[in-house]
């Protein structure tokens, strides 16, 4: 079930400096690559910029000769009413299982649906797939974000 859910997001590690953020985005930009969800956080020194596109190798090949430090990692998507308690029932199934969440992120989709991107541990990310589709939470297939 991972290789059917799993989605590549990226990881750049940016120097906290001015104009850093725009050279990212405008290689992006030239290379036509779009950025379907994103997430920056931040320290004192540097941040990092969590982007799901629309063509992940072709967004690190770019990345990389234009000297920008990233990592792909694994994350998957799930489909929830826009409304109160959608996050909440998501993260009560995963501490239900004794899974722990890294980190996630989000956006508002059409039609009064959210969509919450996650990073579970590696080893547990099947038994997260799983009991999320048994909890009747909508998994998220990675052709949504994918041209």
């Amino acid at each position: 079930m991972i290789k059917k859910y799993g989605i590549k997001q990226l990881s750049i590690f940016l120097e906290n400096r001015k104009g850093r953020l725009l050279e990212v985005t405008e290689a992006l930009k030239d290379a036509s690559i779009n950025i379907r969800a994103l997430a920056l956080a931040e320290s004192a020194e540097f941040g990092i910029l969590r982007l799901v596109v629309n063509n992940p190798e072709k967004a690190r090949s770019v990345l990389s000769s234009s000297g920008f430090t990233l990592k792909e990692q694994d994350v998957f998507a799930v489909e929830v009413a826009d409304e109160p308690g959608g996050f909440y029932n998501v993260v009560r199934i995963l501490t239900e299982n004794d899974i722990n969440v890294d980190y996630t992120y989000a956006f508002v989709g059409g039609g009064k649906k959210a969509v919450l991107i996650f990073k579970v541990p590696s080893e547990m990310v099947e038994k997260a797939l799983d009991v999320l589709s048994q909890g009747g939470i909508t998994l998220v297939e990675p052709m949504f974000f994918y041209d």
